[in-house]
């Protein structure tokens, strides 16, 4: 392994002319400058120096090494400003995972800021369900999950993961254009529509299900579901088709062409589901995973102010 700061002491000597004028311009002993030479010859296993009168001069093999030795030089001088920009957040690989609606409102304008303002940093963004998430955290494929809390998971107080809260995802009820609702931007209440049809993920499907059910139980009444829909804009489009009302966060997607509303809910507190950031313990202080958290909280503030 050559050591770069002798072929510094090298270039020195070569652009100083005389070992005494190299040692001063780099604040060495003419003895120490000797040293690093002479040492850098052992290494290359060639001489590097030849006696001149009474002086000396560099032989052929030292001005190969330096016409290399800058580029050397060069490239270690774009290492550390890589490596200082790695340290600082601004470059490197950022890992972040989260469930589709996340990645829709959250995750992807995210990646896109960190990009925009950080052309050296590479983000990648990978769609998972809860569970996954924990496990892509553990094998290190991810840095930061998005994730909503269930039943089941996550445990918190799991010692492995640093778990906050990102974003209480308000709920809006979900009904078609023509509703009788649907002009009420006051808000209404949940027990306005206990009698309506319900469009609603199947039971154990996910935790969507088993939220609605508990609001819904808190306002008296258990809803009749009519048609067990899982994905965001089918839940829209069944809605739209009039076969339903639903109850729907504000992050997740509706598509203009199925003619729903969503209406506000009125009282307090608001019913909302809770979306979590979640890291390895202990590295939310790294710098890139600390501005990847930094970033993804402002767009979120964004998002709870709609």
């Amino acid at each position: 392994m050559i050591d770069l700061r002798r072929i510094q002491v090298l270039r020195a000597v070569h652009q100083h002319g005389t070992v005494t004028a190299a040692a001063a311009a780099l604040h060495l002993t003419p003895s120490a400058v000797s040293h690093h030479l002479r040492e850098l010859a052992r290494e290359l296993k060639v001489p590097l120096v030849e006696p001149q009168g009474r002086g000396i001069r560099l032989t052929g093999a030292a001005h190969v090494v330096i016409e290399h030795g800058d580029a050397m030089v060069a490239r270690w001088e774009e290492a550390e400003s890589a490596l200082e920009a790695y340290r600082t957040g601004t470059a490197g690989l950022l890992r972040m995972c989260g469930f589709p609606s996340a990645i829709a409102a959250l995750l992807g304008p995210a990646a896109a800021r960190l990009r925009a303002a950080h052309p050296g940093l590479t983000v990648e963004v990978s769609e998972c369900e809860t569970p996954t998430g924990f496990d892509l955290l553990l094998s290190t494929d991810a840095d930061i999950a998005v994730l909503a809390p269930s039943e089941e998971f996550p445990y918190p107080g799991d010692a492995r993961f640093d778990q906050r809260t990102l974003l209480n995802d308000r709920l809006d009820l979900l009904v078609p254009a023509g509703h009788a609702l649907a002009a009420r931007q006051e808000g209404v209440r949940l027990e306005d529509v206990a009698h309506e049809d319900w469009v609603l993920p199947a039971p154990r499907s996910c935790d969507h299900h088993q939220r609605v059910v508990v609001f819904c139980a808190v306002a008296g009444f258990t809803p009749k579901v009519a048609h067990h829909v899982k994905e965001w804009t089918a839940v829209s489009a069944m809605v739209g088709a009039g076969l339903g009302v639903s109850l729907i966060p504000r992050t997740a997607p509706t598509l203009p062409e199925h003619g729903v509303v969503r209406v506000p809910l009125a009282g307090e507190p608001a019913l909302a589901r809770r979306i979590l950031t979640c890291v390895r313990q202990g590295s939310r202080d790294h710098p890139l995973v600390h501005n990847g958290l930094k970033v993804l909280q402002e767009v979120a503030d964004e998002v709870a102010a709609r």
